[in-house]
């Protein structure tokens, strides 16, 4: 099997970047795997310290087949970035395993992905695959969901090449087609809304056209019962990170792999609308008491 190259993107976090690599590192595949790391520059002159020190960490960074290092000349921003960096290796080498720099991986993280994505290569109801899930129990080893995620995914060229980078394009089909309820999980998250703010230029993501683009043309993505990916971010440390503990797993050592039917896990979806439907009424009650105290 071939492996499927690893792209890091990273900007102005050292200690984060330096938490993703050394986990990286502790796969059992990463010394036979290709890595990317795109730098994106400073957007300001606050930054300019803080991405320095990125840039020389990464120089130094070891344990793969090879290292390339892509130093941008201009801050393009985390959407663009990604949107470029995708597409381009994933047009050269077919497939591709993405990773951010707040993203901690289990040791069988490159494992179960490359797996994966051999498995389901000719699957094209299956648009990706994923290495995080939300602290929810009971789940299967492994099941679909319909759309996309972003903490640790990878994918084809062949479902990539369907990537719509026009978020109005996606919400005029999402009204005309009347999925917003769908999309949101049965107001369970507010993916719309996010796409909205997105075309209104108050969020720069691309994430939430990757969900939709999926979403619409009913794609499947692989979800471990497990997750694989600890999200370290949710700290108020990163440009679109928040300070959360909501999201926080133990990492899964191994998850069981084999070939499962391509369609929704029903289950697992209404599993998916409790968890958001409950996150977001603990958010709102510990709103009321910040308001109550004054704080």
């Amino acid at each position: 099997m071939e492996l499927a190259p690893i792209v890091l993107f990273v900007y102005n976090r050292p200690w984060h970047s330096r938490q993703t690599v050394m986990a990286l590192q502790k796969n059992e595949l990463a010394s036979e795997s290709e890595l990317f790391i795109y730098s994106d520059a400073a957007a300001n002159e606050q930054n300019i310290s803080k991405v320095h020190k990125v840039r020389t960490y990464i120089k130094t960074v070891g344990g793969f087949k090879k290292v390339t290092i892509i130093e941008r000349e201009k801050n393009w921003g985390l959407a663009a970035s990604i949107i470029d960096g995708v597409s381009n290796i994933v047009r050269k080498y077919g497939k591709i395993i993405v990773l951010e720099d707040d993203l901690v991986t289990s040791p069988s993280f490159l494992k179960f992905m490359n797996n994966a994505l051999d498995i389901y290569k000719d699957e094209t109801k299956v648009a990706s695959i994923h290495g995080y899930i939300y602290p929810i129990k009971n789940l299967p080893e492994t099941f679909f969901i319909k759309g996309a995620d972003c903490w640790g995914w990878a994918t084809w060229d062949r479902a990539w090449k369907h990537f719509e980078p026009n978020g109005k394009t996606l919400l005029n089909e999402l009204e005309q087609t009347n999925s917003r309820r769908e999309a949101d999980f049965n107001d369970g998250y507010g993916y719309a809304k996010m796409l909205e703010d997105q075309i209104n230029g108050k969020v720069d993501s691309w994430a939430i056209r990757w969900y939709m683009t999926n979403f619409l043309l009913n794609k499947l993505t692989l979800y471990p019962g497990k997750s694989l990916i600890q999200n370290i971010g949710n700290d108020n440390s990163g440009t679109h990170s928040e300070s959360s503990g909501r999201y926080d797993i133990n990492l899964q050592d191994e998850v069981l792999l084999h070939k499962i039917e391509v369609i929704q896990n029903e289950d697992a979806r209404n599993k998916f609308e409790e968890f958001f439907k409950s996150s977001k009424k603990s958010f709102i009650q510990r709103l009321i008491k910040k308001i109550k105290l004054g704080l």
